[in-house]
């Protein structure tokens, strides 16, 4: 499973001209699923991503993560999307590959997986959102930094 992680000071996802998803600071993150992620893949991705250090502290260094930032008086978020282009391969030639990809039918319950595991490892104190799941979304949003990891959960 990857991830593409960005701290943001807001972001949205719009299906068909209606926002179905929206936070203010948190993370946006575009989710891939490949053909081989196993449980402990989806664990692995649950619990790094609410808790990677990623905001700065007190004194300017990346210290704290969006959980960390719970504990202010505004609820930080995690934008959760799902973006099969995430486990393409771009390798070889100039055409990517997607063949690691998991199939839509098996991946679309893979994403909801991930959704709840998020979801329980975030808690109350962080509003989890999502994209939704074959549609054409245009994703919006106000990187802050800009600070974009990529995750990779082999």
């Amino acid at each position: 499973m990857r991830a593409v992680v960005q701290r943001v000071l807001e972001a949205s996802v719009i299906v068909n001209g209606q926002v179905v998803g929206s936070i203010g600071r948190g993370l946006a993150v575009l989710i891939g699923i490949e053909q081989s992620d196993l449980p402990a893949d989806r664990e692995w991705m649950a619990e790094k991503i609410p808790n990677l250090r990623i905001f700065e502290d007190a004194a300017g260094k990346m210290n704290l993560s969006v959980m960390d930032m719970a504990q202010g008086a505004t609820q930080p978020g995690i934008l959760l999307v799902p973006n099969f282009t995430v486990a393409g391969d771009a390798k070889k030639g100039r055409r990517p590959s997607f063949d690691n990809a998991m199939r839509p039918e098996q991946s679309e319950a893979e994403f909801g997986r991930i959704v709840e595991a998020v979801r329980a490892a975030a808690g109350e104190r962080v509003k989890v959102q999502t994209g939704v799941f074959r549609a054409d979304m245009k994703v919006a949003l106000v990187n802050d930094g800009p600070v974009t990891i990529w995750l990779d959960s082999k």
